[in-house]
């Protein structure tokens, strides 16, 4: 199944930001809950004050915690010393308050000021006590485990959580070890010392409840789950308007880059694409255009390369089928001068036939070289004494320079008889009578340099880059007139290539052309194997 780029745009913008979304949710959840959960407990402490001072009362009058009762009791007891304290502050709050001697008054008055102070809940525990101050129960009657003692307004408010404060409270000595109440585990209890006499004689612990005890807190995180749909929503819509505008950024260059390919595909080599980007796809382009170009050159030099094949294989075939025409219709006879005449024809042709071989061969590194050790030198003096007949015959003088102080290469000796007698038969064919020829070479570094010079006339500076390419001809001096097919220099400079050798083309001080050829010394080249 095909997905476009747009919808994967889209697929991938969406989950990002819903990603962050939920984490941000979650963290502001979380920090909320932290948050109204140290709040909550601290006011549970600040409630804690008159059981704490309750204490301290206690424990200064005993010394110690003497006055606990036996271990199996002590799980209840720091509630049933809360409903101890709530009921004296409730019989306080219902009992008259102390006057001088005054005439009895009715019971109404005396109830405004109950009525006025009670902060008490909407239900109490027993009915009013008698007016006189009530004396400290010796032991209060035990409540249930699990119901909430009647604590107050204040602590009333905790019985929405998993647990009422007074099932979260622990009874701390001075060293941490336990002493009433709440068992302590892995819940952390938020501490509040009991100070008597200005020294802490123990602690007073709250375990903190796992869910917000205050209302606020409640609902600010169900006004929070409620956003969380706009906030999903606007992730959607946010996404979907980004990987809009993503999408038409990257698939424009991207359609041109497809688009071109097909042109390519098609053989359009002449197709260009805008390279004005300055990220990763504008360089993508030029990467294109440049592809592009040299496949374009390619194709031309293949064009002119069949052009320049078929029109050098045309001319000899043209003059042998002239010949054996003329011999069939008995213009003329097979005489030796004829039969001469067809044989220079084949050999040219197949001199041609030879050198468009091996440099097809060149061209896929296919080329068969074999290097051995040799005098370079050596072997090209053999080559130029070889053509020393030819040379006198066209009126040249060949000269031969000092053999250099180290000649020794590894190099195949064939191919290198082949690039001497090119560069000879090149300089025998384009150098005017009465001129020279000179063999010269000397050695720098690990390099060995052989020079042919030839005289006038000269080659343009325009020309000298293109010398080595194929059927490439000088019009001016070296032109078809003097022969050749123009493959012969591009062979030698592949032959030399080939062997890790180079062939470069400069003026000659003589007047002509000068022709280089630069090989290693010594066994420190490669050489290139079918």
């Amino acid at each position: 199944m095909k997905i476009s780029i747009g919808h994967r745009l889209f697929a991938s913008v969406l989950l990002a930001i819903l990603a962050v979304a939920a984490g941000a949710v979650y963290l502001l959840r979380q920090n909320v809950l932290a948050g109204f959960g140290d709040y909550a407990v601290g006011i549970e402490l600040d409630r804690l004050d008159e059981l704490s001072g309750a204490l301290a009362r206690q424990y200064r009058g005993h010394g110690d915690w003497r006055f606990l009762p036996a271990p199996d009791g002590r799980r209840q007891w720091i509630a049933r010393e809360l409903e101890r304290l709530q009921r004296e502050r409730e019989a306080a709050a219902l009992a008259p308050p102390a006057a001088p001697p005054a005439p009895a008054t009715p019971a109404v008055p005396a109830a405004v000021p109950a009525k006025a102070a009670r902060p008490a809940p909407t239900s109490l525990l027993s009915p009013p006590a008698p007016p006189a101050p009530p004396s400290p129960p010796a032991a209060p009657a035990p409540m249930p485990p699990l119901a909430a003692p009647r604590v107050g307004p204040a602590l009333a408010a905790d019985a929405g959580v998993d647990a009422p404060l007074p099932e979260r409270i622990t009874l701390l000595d001075a060293d941490g070890r336990y002493l009433a109440g709440r068992m302590p585990d892995a819940i952390p209890l938020a501490r509040r010392p009991v100070e008597v006499d200005g020294r802490t004689a123990g602690y007073l612990g709250v375990a903190r409840s796992p869910r917000p005890s205050d209302a606020m807190a409640l609902a600010f995180l169900q006004q929070l789950s409620a956003s969380l749909w706009w906030i999903v929503g606007f992730a959607v819509a946010f996404s979907a308007l980004a990987a809009i505008l993503l999408a038409r950024h990257f698939r424009g260059p991207i359609r041109e880059l497809a688009g071109g390919a097909g042109m390519l595909a098609e053989g359009r080599f002449d197709v260009r694409l805008p390279a004005g980007r300055s990220d990763e796809l504008g360089e993508l382009a030029r990467h294109f255009n440049t592809l592009a170009e040299q496949l374009d050159r390619a194709e031309s030099a293949r064009r002119q390369w069949v052009a320049d094949t078929s029109h050098e294989l045309r001319t000899p075939l043209a003059v042998l089928r002239a010949q054996l025409e003329a011999i069939q219709d008995g213009v003329r006879s097979a005489t030796p001068a004829t039969l001469d005449a067809m044989l220079r024809q084949v050999l040219a042709l197949n001199k041609l036939i030879d050198e468009l071989y091996a440099l097809a061969r060149a061209d896929i590194k296919a080329l068969d070289v074999k290097p051995e050790r040799l005098d370079v030198w050596q072997l090209a003096c053999a080559q130029a004494q070889s053509f020393d007949a030819r040379l006198q015959a066209a009126g040249l003088a060949l000269e031969l320079g000092q053999a250099p102080p180290r000649a020794q290469a590894m190099a195949d000796p064939d191919r290198m008889r082949q690039v001497f007698d090119n560069l000879f038969e090149n300089s025998l064919r384009y150098t005017a009578a009465g001129g020279r020829v000179a063999l010269s070479a000397e050695s720098a570094g690990a390099l060995l340099r052989l020079h042919l010079d030839d005289s006038a006339p000269g080659v343009p500076d325009d020309a000298l880059d293109r010398l080595a390419q194929r059927f490439y001809r000088v019009d001016a001096s070296r032109s078809r007139a003097h022969g050749g097919a123009g493959l012969g220099l591009a062979l030698c400079r592949r032959l030399l290539e080939a062997q890790g050798a180079q062939l470069s083309f400069a003026h000659s001080p003589l007047g002509g052309l000068r022709a280089t050829v630069t090989i290693p010394l010594g066994y420190d080249f490669h050489c290139e194997h079918p």
